[in-house]
């Protein structure tokens, strides 16, 4: 009995060590095919190329105009894509670099509209302009941006901009120092309803306006084109609703080219489609007896803005239901009431 205990005693010892043995060979094979970990470093650097990629693009992107024969399109350093951060009150030299916190003369804005330097900001790689009610008037407090650098014909411009969700004006415009030639990239109304006017603003928001502006200052008058393409419409999209890019080529004083998201819209060319007012003439202008029209020939401005446009808060009907400005309840919407810019390019052609 005694030799048969040792027995099963040594077999019982025998099985408990195999048993052990394999459970400890089993723990040390785990790190064998816990095989995730190393895929990391390689999904990391392909979100690392994607976001180069995407940085890329802003200047390196297809321009959609033609450059012309033998040409081809140069990045202009005083493009911006807002890669930077620029607080409303103190907004750094990578911002006041290229820009101006202000309109490119003294003036405050039209209408209702009052511009204020402490409004725009850059943040999150935008630029935002947002519009609020500045306290205990009917004003509406908003932002007004120039660049420094001033552009003249060939060039081609183009931004990638989101509206505002409001009744305000959303402006990329060109303007001439002396303030008498305009190229508008886009001008924009993107509110589906007006609080103000009590009625239905459909009809702006499905529209990008679109045009170009030839002025006499003194005594004033005003010439843009008022045919229906200059009201971009497509689809019914709501340009409130996403980020689009809007782009003119800018080709000599008597030729524009209109570009939304890469397509070409509209095209504006001839001194009758120009100036058929004789507005730009060189003397007398206004003079329809001696043609000595130059069109859009001055060094311009770029401008980013919002406004509340004297037009529209304050309609020659002197009807409320033709009244459209922002009421406090509307402007209480900080984010549909902001302006944001991705980025704006230029170009210029030059030769292969």
């Amino acid at each position: 009995m005694k030799f048969k205990s040792l027995v099963l005693s040594a077999l019982f010892l025998f099985l408990l060590t195999a048993s052990n043995c394999s459970s400890s060979s089993e723990v040390n094979e785990a790190p064998e095919v816990d095989e995730v970990d190393t895929t990391d470093p390689v999904e990391e650097g392909e979100e690392v190329e994607e976001e180069e990629a995407i940085e890329e693009n802003y200047s390196t992107m297809a321009v959609p105009a033609d450059p012309g024969s033998g040409l081809e399109w140069e990045f202009q350093d005083f493009s911006d894509e807002f890669d930077y951060e620029a607080p409303a009150g103190n907004k750094g030299d990578a911002f006041y670099n290229k820009w101006d916190d202000f309109y490119h003369n003294n003036w405050s804005g039209p209408g209702l509209t009052e511009w204020s330097r402490d409004i725009p900001f850059v943040s999150d790689g935008l630029l935002q302009i947002p519009a609020k009610r500045k306290a205990g008037t009917d004003k509406i407090s908003t932002g007004c941006i120039t660049n420094k650098t001033r552009v003249q014909y060939p060039v081609y411009v183009e931004a990638r901009a989101k509206i505002m969700n409001s009744v305000l004006a959303n402006g990329i415009w060109m303007l001439s120092p002396d303030d008498t030639q305009e190229i508008d990239i886009m001008e924009a109304y993107g509110a589906a309803y007006s609080e103000s006017a009590q009625a239905s603003h459909s009809w702006y928001e499905v529209r990008m306006h679109i045009s170009h502006h030839v002025f006499i200052r003194d005594p004033f008058q005003d010439y843009q084109p008022k045919d229906a393409g200059s009201w971009f419409m497509k689809d019914n999209i709501k340009w409130r609703e996403d980020y689009h890019t809007y782009g003119v080529y800018w080709r000599d004083p008597w030729h524009l080219e209109y570009y939304i998201d890469g397509e070409l819209i509209r095209t504006v060319s001839g001194k009758d489609q120009i100036d058929p007012l004789f507005y730009t003439n060189a003397t007398n202008p206004g003079d329809t007896s001696t043609d000595i029209r130059t069109g859009l020939n001055k060094e311009m401005d770029i401008i980013i803005d919002v406004e509340d446009q004297d037009w529209r808060s304050s309609p020659a009907s002197g009807n409320q239901s033709d009244t459209y400005t922002p009421t406090d309840n509307e402007l209480s919407d900080t984010e549909g009431h902001t302006l944001k810019v991705d980025w704006i390019r230029i170009y210029k052609p030059v030769e292969k």
